[in-house]
């Protein structure tokens, strides 16, 4: 008789809280059930249950310009049924079952925006915003942008910003008809976007880079 599989090698589920991110076995497999029970500082982020150790808190340069992109998403969407989110926010990604114990995907985008109501509750996003904005930061690697990339992409966002601080550009990945990712050109100061997400909505570069000297 074939041994049965499963999708991943999940770590039994304990009931006593994680205090040191130590206590981690970066070699396991983690479900957002585990994720809630550690209580240490570092924030990290779940990507088909493996750990990802994010940067420690942003540089003032990178809180510059998240502050730069919110102040205008919030104003246009006041009065909208859409809501904008900043990290630390938690978005889950569920293949199929929303319980904890069966999602293992589990990022904190530096923005978000989610238009469907029934996708928040009291602990977050479960399913794809409709826009996510992540901001590169001299911390970034290029696995950790690679695994996004295929989280937001296999999960369905609309569209996807990366914006970059130390070069002033954005780049915006659009979903297309058959779930794949295309790219616009890449923006540069002096220049505006706007968002097939969000109608109307239309964003300055300048505004975005401004005061980050």
């Amino acid at each position: 008789m074939s041994k049965k599989t499963v999708p991943y090698p999940v770590l039994d589920e304990i009931d006593e809280p994680v205090r040191q991110f130590n206590e981690l076995d970066a070699s396991l497999t983690y479900s957002y059930a585990s994720y809630l029970k550690w209580l240490f500082p570092e924030r990290v982020e779940l990507i088909a249950g493996k750990i990802f150790k994010m940067s420690p808190a942003p540089s003032r340069i990178h809180q510059t310009v998240s502050i730069n992109l919110l102040k205008p998403l919030i104003n246009f969407l006041d009065g909208k049924p859409c809501k904008v989110y900043a990290a630390p926010f938690d978005v889950r990604f569920p293949k199929e079952s929303k319980a904890d114990k069966d999602v293992f995907t589990v990022l904190q985008p530096d923005i978000c925006v989610i238009c469907d109501k029934n996708k928040l509750d009291a602990r977050g996003c479960i399913g794809a915003p409709d826009l996510v904005v992540e901001i590169l930061s001299p911390g970034n690697t290029k696995m950790e942008l690679l695994h996004k990339y295929r989280v937001y992409e296999e999960f369905g966002v609309k569209e996807y910003w990366i914006v970059s601080q130390s070069d002033q550009n954005i780049l915006i990945y659009t979903l297309n008809d058959i779930g794949k990712f295309q790219p616009s050109k890449i923006f540069t100061l002096s220049e505006k976007i706007t968002s097939s997400v969000l109608p109307g909505f239309e964003l300055a570069l300048d505004d975005v880079f401004d005061d980050i000297d």
